[in-house]
C-alpha cells in the first residue's frame, strides 16, 4: 500500500453525529483527502460533538492537541446504573432517583481532582487487550482507576430523574464514570469544546492550518 499523502496538512473540526465511531469519521476524512489522518481524542459512538481530525503532516502534532481540556453537555438518568455507564449497557441496578438537594451534594463531591474507575467499555488496555473487547466477550476485569480534574460540574436542569449537566474537565476524563459515580448513566453526551475550539465552528470542508491551530492553543494556555 502506498504511503498516505502529507497534504493537505492541518486540522478539521468535525461535528460527529450519533452512531459512527471516531475511527469511522477519521476514515471518511481519509477517503476524501487521500492524506494521512488521525484524531486527537475519541468520542463514543452514542456521543456527538467536536472531534479534532488531523490531516497530513499535522498528524505529527497530535500530542499538542490530545491533552486539551474538554467541555460537555450530558443528560444523565439517575434511575439506573448500567455496566458501561451509558444507555447502551446492561442495567445492573435500578433505584429511586435522588432529590435535587441530594444530587447537588453528590455533584459537589465530584468537583476538583477525582479518582474514578475507567468504564469497562473503553479503549484502555487491560492485560494487553482493549477493555471494550473483553466486555463484549463477557470477560470480567478489574478496571484501573484514573485521576482527572473536574473544573465545572453544574446542574442545568433536573426533572423526572433526568439531570442535564454541563462539564469542563481535563483530558482523559470519562463522563460515563462521573455518571456512574452519581448513581446513574449517560443517556446523551455532546462535546461542545476542545481547548480553544468550539463545535459551533465545525466545518468538514474547512482546513485550519497547523500554524493557526497551534497559535490558538498557545494563546489559550
Amino acid at each position: 500500500m502506498p504511503p498516505r499523502a502529507l497534504d493537505p496538512s492541518g486540522l478539521f473540526l468535525i461535528d460527529k453525529p450519533e452512531g459512527p465511531s471516531s475511527f469511522a469519521v477519521v476514515a471518511d476524512v481519509r477517503r476524501r483527502t487521500g492524506a494521512r489522518t488521525g484524531h486527537a481524542g475519541t468520542l463514543d459512538p452514542f456521543a456527538t460533538g467536536l472531534l479534532l481530525v488531523l490531516s497530513g503532516r499535522a498528524t505529527k502534532l497530535a500530542p499538542r492537541f490530545v491533552g486539551l481540556d474538554k467541555r460537555y453537555l450530558a443528560d444523565v438518568s439517575l434511575a439506573a446504573v448500567t455496566d458501561t455507564g451509558d444507555r447502551e449497557g446492561e442495567v445492573v441496578e435500578r433505584h429511586e432517583p435522588p432529590g435535587e438537594d441530594e444530587l447537588k451534594r453528590r455533584l459537589a463531591g465530584l468537583r476538583g481532582d477525582v479518582e474514578l474507575p475507567v468504564p469497562t467499555a473503553s479503549a484502555v488496555k487491560v492485560g494487553g487487550e482493549r477493555a471494550y473487547k473483553l466486555h463484549r466477550r463477557g470477560v470480567a476485569v478489574e478496571m484501573p482507576v484514573r485521576r482527572s480534574r473536574v473544573d465545572t460540574l453544574e446542574l442545568v436542569s433536573y426533572e423526572g430523574g433526568m439531570a442535564r449537566l454541563e462539564l469542563h474537565v481535563s483530558s482523559g476524563t470519562y463522563v460515563r464514570a462521573i455518571a456512574t459515580a452519581l448513581g446513574g448513566h449517560c443517556v446523551s453526551l455532546r462535546r461542545t469544546e476542545v481547548g480553544p475550539f468550539d463545535v459551533e465552528e465545525a466545518d468538514p470542508e474547512r482546513l485550519v492550518s497547523p500554524e493557526e491551530a497551534l497559535a490558538r492553543v498557545e494563546a489559550a494556555t
